[in-house]
């Protein structure tokens, strides 16, 4: 059973309170008045009681959902691991306190990790806008400016490699292959275990690889062609192994065995076409010299990885999903927005226009964003909607009255107040862990981001407001 809140203070937590009041970081005490708004705890309240229809009303007694979201929050802040957020809260007494976690026993990482699995990307984008609101309430951002950027936060994959793909999915068919072999014992086809093939065919490859030259190319080409070859048995037993689990020939007497059994067949299921379609890219590359093949595979266990090339020399690769970040005053990051598939960043400007009109109740008078950002159709559109300044440069432009244009003082004082958007995705990279995300597919992604930008929200908001003269 889950309640909104904790049913009232022991002596403990009122002891703990009492010490630590002088200890805090100066925006804690503000970001605690923040939580504590009843539509942000209603929101984890929510998003916890959909675990189980009666988790409202019965079981044992859990923790409360502003302890949940505040555990949430501090694990972005301070980006830590789930076992170094128990350590911590358990030693420290202001995040105790902070985390309305008080007196009590501290949850153990595994507990805190399923709560971040309850708690949904959709409650989470709820929580996010209403800390804007409540940030726009109380002064912090206005709305008169704005700027926008776009960033990639990668995904928690290897670089990928055909041959390493390749590697990865036999390891994957035959370690649950050996699982459904331990369940049905030897009924139907045998296992046969070509680990130790594949794996010295990998080093093969990366031998070939390192030396140069005709003959060395001819010795890639001759090792990959037995690396797939190994790789199309071991999908081809696997299948096999599927529809025997699927007819009943492997099989097992205790219900639970069986019921792993058919989790252990939608592994293969699942993991096979995926295998198949890293075999096709690997030999349309290697053999036909084409790289750019429909439907392209960088992970078997993130999928929709996506590269982009943002253009940097030390990282001219990224592999993950494209982030769209959008600041007022400040540095309150008033939305995000994670892509299924990269967009151009001229096409996000008009959206994010309106999403601050929607937010903050007003058009910005100033807009800022780089170059990429820039077309004639945007400057038209944004002036349309009422934007005074438009501080978008054309790097392209031969026009004299253009250039004159971007060099006035305005214009200047704009394009640096932009660059603030590069601090911006810096901090929340570096002190946040935007920069990789750990959680697992898209949703997970949605969630890693989510609540990196609502910790840096939320730090943010707590220094502004206590730099505010008290009336």
């Amino acid at each position: 059973m889950i309640k909104m809140r904790r049913a009232q203070l022991s002596f403990g937590d009122g002891l703990i309170a009492e010490e630590v009041s002088d200890l805090r970081e100066d925006w804690m005490k503000h970001a605690d008045k923040v939580l504590d708004d009843e539509q942000i705890v209603a929101a984890v309240y929510e998003a916890l009681a959909k675990r189980h229809p009666k988790s409202r009303s019965r079981g044992r007694l859990g923790a409360s959902a502003e302890m949940v979201l505040r555990l949430l929050i501090l694990k972005h802040i301070r980006n830590w691991s789930y076992g170094v957020l128990e350590r911590e809260v358990r030693a420290n007494l202001v995040y105790r306190d902070f985390t309305r976690v008080g007196g009590a026993k501290m949850p153990d990482a595994k507990t805190m990790g399923r709560w971040g699995l309850a708690v949904e990307p959709a409650a989470i984008k709820q929580i996010h806008e209403r800390m804007v609101k409540i940030a726009r309430d109380n002064g912090v951002t206005e709305g008169r400016r704005m700027r926008v950027d776009t960033t990639v936060v990668e995904t928690n994959i290897h670089y990928p490699t055909d041959s390493s793909l390749l590697g990865d999915g036999v390891r994957v068919l035959i370690r649950t292959m050996k699982k459904v072999t331990a369940i049905a014992g030897k009924a139907g086809a045998k296992l046969r275990d070509r680990s130790r093939t594949v794996k010295l065919r990998v080093l093969d490859i990366a031998r070939a690889a390192r030396a140069k030259g005709p003959q060395s190319q001819e010795k890639l080409k001759l090792a990959y062609g037995k690396l797939l070859n190994s790789t199309s048995r071991v999908v081809g037993q696997a299948k096999r192994f599927s529809k025997e689990i699927a007819e009943g020939v492997k099989r097992s007497t205790d219900i639970l065995r069986q019921l792993a059994l058919e989790g252990l067949r939608h592994e293969i299921d699942a993991m096979a076409p995926r295998v198949k379609q890293v075999m096709k890219q690997t030999r349309d590359r290697i053999f036909r010299g084409n790289t750019r093949v429909e439907g392209k595979i960088l992970s078997l266990f993130e999928p929709t990885t996506e590269v982009i090339r943002k253009g940097k020399a030390a990282k001219p690769n990224e592999f993950g999903k494209m982030v769209k970040l959008q600041e007022a005053e400040n540095q309150i990051v008033i939305d995000y927005e994670v892509y299924d598939r990269r967009p151009n960043d001229s096409d996000l400007l008009i959206a994010a226009i309106e999403t601050h009109q929607a937010r903050l109740g007003r058009t910005p008078r100033l807009v800022a964003a780089d170059a990429a950002f820039y077309s004639i159709k945007n400057e038209t559109a944004a002036k349309e909607k009422g934007v005074k300044r438009v501080c978008i440069p054309n790097r392209n432009t031969k026009s004299p009255e253009r250039k004159r244009e971007q060099k006035k003082r305005w214009f200047r004082n704009g394009q640096k107040w932009r660059t603030g958007c590069e601090g911006r995705i810096s901090v929340v990279k570096r002190r946040h862990g935007l920069n990789r995300c750990r959680y697992r597919g898209d949703t997970g992604m949605k969630r890693w981001v989510g609540l990196g930008v609502i910790g840096d929200n939320l730090v943010n908001i707590g220094r502004a407001m206590e730099r505010q003269p008290v009336p």
